[in-house]
């Protein structure tokens, strides 16, 4: 019994699996983090200033943070990592505090703010792994929900084209949402196997066909963009560490704490896997790591993304 418990806790990967299907479930999680990982750096970027070529390199460094942040978890080992299927991105809950500190203090003090509250998260994850106990089901569950009720607006912006966009809210950009939405449903209602898994997928390039025949894509920046740009740390300037700022993204690191606690309780039971109190420090402390990598490259504190366990369910 004990060798089988010991066998389900490391990460199981299925060799047999043909690499174009892999690739395919791939690519609907990288799509399904896509906005949520782009959103926070275009809304913060906005608020303080930043030129396009500051912007264009937030958001690239970011995707490439989420990247690496998500490896870190997923390959789990004996000090850090959960080892199971989860994507991490930008935390939502810290553009409030990011633009205020950026605005107060200048964007040098976000990324010493950062650094330090990731160094918290690894120093305090033995601890907070050990409150496994005061999380029971209904409040882990009920973090998840109420996480999934807050990125509603987001997607309603979404839906209607974007927020700020000229044409947002037309009858166009309305019924191409909801066709997407009811190709997925139906999808999910009547395909069987691979075809099923990829439901998200199929229905995002079937609606950016659509929006391409209507005149609502526009490839000219991709190809006007390059393609390769190293990555350099501190690109905004050395990180300053001041109180305030320190103390505000700890308390926000402490919330991303309780929601990765929530995803990865909720991915424990999907997968068939007892989460212990180990695990979930590991947990902790991949994501500690993921931030001050966040915060060395200028990009944003990271957390378990929870739109992706659904694709994973």
């Amino acid at each position: 019994m004990e060798q089988q418990k010991q066998a389900v806790q490391e990460p199981i990967f299925d060799k047999n699996r043909s690499p174009g299907k892999t690739f395919s479930l791939g690519l609907q999680h990288v799509l399904a983090m896509y906005a949520g990982a782009i959103i926070v750096p275009l809304i913060v970027g906005g608020q303080l200033g930043l030129t396009t070529e500051q912007l264009t390199y937030l958001i690239a460094i970011d995707l490439l943070a989420c990247g690496v942040a998500t490896l870190l978890q997923v390959f789990g080992n004996k000090y850090f990592g959960i080892g199971l299927p989860v994507m991490l991105g930008c935390a939502f809950q810290a553009v409030g505090p990011m633009i205020i500190i950026g605005q107060q203090h200048g964007m040098s003090a976000i990324y010493g703010a950062i650094i330090a509250s990731g160094l918290f998260v690894i120093l305090f994850s033995g601890l907070f792994g050990k409150l496994i106990k005061v999380f029971p089901p209904v409040v882990t569950g009920s973090v998840v929900t109420i996480i999934g009720l807050t990125l509603i607006p987001v997607a309603l912006n979404d839906l209607g084209g974007g927020q700020g966009s000229e044409d947002f809210g037309s009858a166009l950009n309305i019924s191409l949402g909801f066709g997407v939405l009811a190709f997925i449903i139906i999808m999910n209602r009547f395909a069987k196997g691979f075809l099923r898994s990829i439901s998200v997928l199929l229905g995002l390039i079937l609606g950016t066909v659509v929006a391409a025949f209507y005149g609502g894509v526009d490839l000219t920046p991709l190809r006007e963009a390059g393609w390769f740009r190293a990555p350099q740390p501190f690109f905004f300037g050395t990180p300053e560490f001041k109180l305030v700022p320190i103390m505000t993204m700890i308390l926000v690191a402490i919330v991303s704490v309780a929601e990765s606690t929530g995803v990865f309780m909720a991915l424990g039971k999907i997968v068939d896997r007892d989460i212990t109190s180990k695990d979930l420090s590991r947990g902790y402390r991949a994501e500690g790591l993921a931030i001050v990598v966040g915060g060395i490259f200028n990009s944003f504190p990271y957390t378990t993304y929870s739109q992706n366990v659904g694709l994973i369910q």
